[in-house]
């Protein structure tokens, strides 16, 4: 485990996956992340990467090969390099081997930087393709935040608050973890989204191009929430396991197979095409306030 901290915050991560499993606000102690308790879903905030969600028949099709990949593919289970350490921040780095080349039939290299600035820490995906030739990806994060912050409130005392109005329908996903073809409605005209268990009974949000940017969680009985920035992010998914204490903020950059997919990646909706030694950037931010 490597931590890194400031002033305000303190922030531990797991080389393996490189994931985040904790982040504490250090004037109050106070836990921000999920306890990754295995009874309800053991992690804290995985890494997505080289998809996001799930592949039709877990397989795609490139050059009329077809390769088996599991859901979120494997970064999230692989050992990164550790790069530069400061007090600040760390640098991990995943590069493609004989056994990801199995999987994924691409040359690349995963940079992930954490920073901590003041009252806000930083996540950056930098991807660069080493293949002799194009590229095919997805990135995403899905960290995992403690609901209720406070453990004298409940689950339904907190709300989502986008800084626009959306008019954002759910993409409701099959048995087999599929994006059906036919939103339903989740926000009409409206900034605001109460948290519930029950909203999550049909497993994640999933939302396509959003107006807004950027969403607090906020209570209105208690000052401890964050703002969480997805500036650059065409997808972003909403989801807690069933009767679980927390809600992941998704920021994606691509996003599960339709039912009607066709399987090669290359037409695959929301995939990154990098060519040959070009790089792809992105980079989400949660800053916190804690209570008073």
């Amino acid at each position: 485990m490597f931590t890194i901290e400031n002033e305000f915050l303190s922030a531990t991560i797991n080389p393996k996956g490189a994931e985040l499993t904790s982040l504490i606000h250090k004037s109050t102690g106070q836990e921000f992340l999920w306890s990754g308790d295995a009874a309800f879903w053991g992690k804290h905030s995985p890494v997505l990467f080289p998809i996001v969600g799930t592949l039709k028949n877990d397989r795609f099709i490139y050059k009329d090969q077809s390769y088996q990949l599991g859901r979120h593919g494997f970064a999230r289970e692989k050992k990164f390099e550790v790069g530069t350490h400061t007090a600040t921040s760390l640098t991990l780095t995943l590069n493609d081997d004989e056994e990801t080349l199995k999987l994924f039939p691409f040359h690349f290299r995963l940079y992930l930087i954490y920073q901590l600035e003041e009252q806000k820490l930083s996540l950056t995906y930098l991807v660069n393709n080493l293949t002799d030739g194009e590229m095919y990806f997805s990135v995403g994060g899905h960290p995992a935040f403690k609901v209720p912050l406070n453990d004298e409130l409940s689950y339904v005392d907190y709300y989502l608050q986008f800084n626009k109005s959306e008019n954002a329908g759910r993409w409701p996903i099959s048995k087999d973890g599929l994006l059906e073809t036919t939103p339903v409605d989740l926000m009409q005209g409206s900034d605001k989204l109460p948290l519930s268990k029950k909203l999550f009974e049909q497993d994640a949000l999933v939302i396509k191009n959003m107006a807004s940017s950027e969403v607090k969680l906020i209570c209105d009985k208690d000052s401890a929430g964050f703002t969480f920035n997805y500036d650059g992010f065409p997808f972003l998914g909403i989801w807690a396991a069933k009767g679980a204490d927390f809600v992941c903020i998704e920021p994606w950059c691509g996003v599960a197979d339709s039912v009607d997919s066709s399987q090669k990646i290359e037409e695959k909706e929301g995939i990154v095409r990098l060519e040959k030694s070009e790089k792809f950037e992105r980079t989400w931010s949660v800053e916190i306030s804690a209570s008073l």
